[in-house]
């Protein structure tokens, strides 16, 4: 029996060790901007060195407020509990398009960019994403009226209304500069969660050959406009198939982070589902990633509320696995939410049920935190 088990472990092993070396090969990665800054091209380059030793955590508006507390400087959910920030942060710059002063979030928009400054100077990452307004109704990102998307594309009656919406990014990405007057690197998610149908550049809304054409116009007017300290990141929502995944996909010139979004529904109590979609995701993206060179990464996940106090360890951690991907991104800590009369946040803070085993996570070797970077990159 123990010969049984014997070479049960060996060939487990032997299976990791081949897994392994699949996953370590990705050395062909190089960087979609042919003119990207050298702080961008080494963030790259970081970024797959920091795959080898495990994957960067990450929290949306995480320096700007958690559950009850807003703009207090220093503070964070994430370092309440662990004593550490995350690797990376996550930012909407949705309400830029209409000069608003705050983001979708009600984060000022001065306040995300000093918030962007702190984070690169202790060595964390930023990434942003953009509910952008439906152009052609003026409503929100959410407004899934029908080939909306069509009408920025180059001739379409929204494309100069479009154009200057680029151009107030452009204007805020080139803003962001350390002390040394360098641009700061971005992982920039735009039109994210293309494969569901809830935003007006989703599924069934444009055709395939619609939103690659937005996609690569978006692409190469921040060029144009000077923009070369971005990292671009393409993200779905769910999919089944390696064809579903990239049939909106704008080719590997146009990409550098592969990226999928996975949430925990209530109705899934003990977390099986969510665990096997996302390996089922994960290992088709993690072909693909081999195949094309990208870097992978689950951009948004989470549990509202997170009500299973062993989540973290018995839960998130199975569901990525041993997979060699870049990071995860945890949503918002909004805290109360008022029109629904119920709490609304996706990673712990002092007191939450799940806050010990978040600590457990975090102990884990596999997970970088922001001082982890520096040492992982040693």
């Amino acid at each position: 029996m123990k010969k049984y088990f014997y070479k049960l472990f060996i060939t487990a092993l032997i299976g990791t060790s081949c897994s392994a070396q699949h996953n370590n090969s990705n050395t062909n990665l190089s960087i979609s901007d042919k003119k990207a800054t050298p702080e961008t091209i080494q963030l790259y380059k970081n970024l797959n060195k920091l795959v080898q030793k495990g994957y960067l955590f990450g929290h949306q508006d995480d320096l700007a407020y958690g559950v009850n507390w807003k703009y207090e400087n220093g503070r964070s959910d994430i370092k309440d509990v662990v004593g550490d920030y995350p690797a990376v942060y996550g930012w909407d710059i949705a309400g830029l398009e209409k000069d608003d002063k705050n983001n979708i979030d009600g984060v000022p928009f001065e306040k995300m960019k000093q918030y962007i400054i702190e984070a690169n100077e202790r060595g964390g990452i930023s990434t942003i994403s953009w509910h952008f307004d439906n152009p052609a109704t003026g409503k929100n990102a959410w407004d899934n009226t029908p080939n909306a998307l069509k009408t920025i594309l180059p001739g379409g009656e929204n494309h100069q209304k479009f154009t200057s919406w680029l151009d107030k990014a452009a204007v805020f990405f080139l803003s962001l500069k350390d002390k040394k007057g360098k641009n700061i690197p971005i992982l920039f998610r735009p039109y994210h969660e293309l494969t569901g149908g809830w935003f007006w550049w989703g599924k069934g809304n444009c055709t395939p050959d619609e939103f690659k054409t937005a996609w690569k116009f978006t692409f190469d007017y921040l060029q144009k406009k000077g923009v070369h300290n971005l990292i671009y990141v393409y993200n779905t929502s769910s999919f089944n198939t390696k064809e579903d995944f990239l049939a909106n996909y704008p080719g590997d010139d146009f990409a550098d982070i592969i990226s999928f979004d996975s949430y925990q529904n209530n109705s899934d109590t003990n977390g099986q589902k969510f665990i096997d979609e996302v390996q089922n995701q994960l290992k088709i993206i993690n072909e693909i990633g081999h195949e094309k060179h990208k870097l992978t990464a689950v951009a948004e996940a989470g549990y509202e509320a997170i009500p299973d106090p062993k989540w973290w360890t018995g839960t998130f951690s199975k569901a990525i696995g041993d997979y060699k991907i870049s990071y995860v991104l945890l949503w918002r800590n909004h805290g109360w939410q008022e029109n629904e009369k119920k709490m609304h946040y996706y990673a712990p803070f002092k007191g939450q049920v799940s806050e010990k085993d978040f600590v457990d996570y975090y102990n884990l070797d596999k997970t970088l935190f922001e001082k982890d970077i520096k040492k992982a990159l040693k």
